[in-house]
């Protein structure tokens, strides 16, 4: 809906069909024996690789829908950001665009990838035994580090919250700085409490650790901040900008998460320019000469 009030057709904007309960396949990583228990996954493995031939075929789509005379713009928030990159690889593409001889590189199918909240690297130093995506993050990394398509001509933006700093929890309940403006609100911070968490700052902590394996970080309180910037890319900072549409962990709704109505703006028209992109003077007054848009938003990690 953002998107269209921004003069987007809608037609053109592709989301990849992903319901919650699919995130269980991811399960079926346990079952890559010995690659799950070693930390040696792969993103094409048995735990993502389903995912990352969807998203490929999702991107095929839009393109189609773009009567192929455009490429895609690929939107991916949180675990969307790093499994896009997955889904690029090497550059190669296993999709016949039906020219005799020819060899289809996802370069020739997406104009630019915005990362919005994703991790974009392992935990550090002896922590990346603990990554929960047992080795695929690694992989990724080693493989195909940065904006590595870039020379293809493939833009590439990522997008990060700098809105909570994390904390460890106190083992003796302190009072809250409500005035600390990276401690998370009062309201939010009354419901961790209750849960026994401490705080926004101490959430935040345990998440930047299991994502970095260092908590006392700033970030949008589920990423840490430098986790969520791509080497090579064009990066856009967001000050108060959190993670999800809901406060970490709760039902709290939130008006400052990167979809909101107020947010948007703040990394869209960057992201657009970057990926060259201009904007004209056609319905609401900011009508992108856009032919294929793809927008991938998932649940936080």
């Amino acid at each position: 809906a953002a998107l269209m009030r921004r003069g987007f057709d809608p037609d053109l904007i592709q989301v990849m069909p992903l319901e919650r309960y699919e995130w269980l396949r991811v399960a079926g990583g346990l079952f890559d024996i010995p690659n799950f228990y070693t930390g040696n996954c792969r993103p094409d493995g048995l735990g993502y690789g389903w995912y990352v031939q969807r998203l490929r075929q999702t991107i095929e789509e839009a393109y189609e829908k773009a009567g192929r005379e455009e490429k895609v713009i690929v939107l991916g928030h949180s675990a969307g950001g790093w499994l896009a990159r997955a889904a690029l690889g090497d550059g190669s593409w296993d999709v016949n665009d039906g020219e005799e001889g020819s060899e289809v590189r996802a370069a020739d199918r997406v104009r630019a990838l915005v990362t919005i909240g994703a991790i974009h690297k392992p935990p550090a130093g002896d922590a990346v035994s603990t990554c929960v995506t047992r080795g695929a993050l690694s992989y990724l990394d080693r493989e195909y580090p940065g904006a590595f398509l870039s020379e293809e001509g493939v833009a590439y933006v990522s997008v990060g919250g700098d809105a909570v700093f994390g904390k460890q929890q106190e083992k003796s309940p302190v009072p809250i700085d409500n005035k600390d403006t990276k401690g998370g609100s009062q309201e939010v911070n009354e419901v961790y409490k209750f849960r026994g968490e401490g705080s926004a700052s101490s959430v935040a902590y345990s998440s930047y650790s299991a994502v970095s394996g260092n908590g006392e970080m700033t970030g949008d309180g589920v990423v840490p901040l430098e986790w969520s910037l791509l080497e090579g890319s064009r990066t856009i900072v967001l000050d108060g900008v959190v993670h999800s549409i809901n406060e970490a962990g709760t039902t709290l709704p939130t008006n400052r998460w990167y979809g909101s109505e107020g947010v948007v703006d703040r990394w869209l028209t960057e992201a657009l320019e970057e990926a060259g992109v201009a904007s004209g003077s056609g319905r609401n007054g900011n009508n992108f000469p856009l032919k294929a848009m793809f927008e991938n938003i998932l649940p936080r990690v």
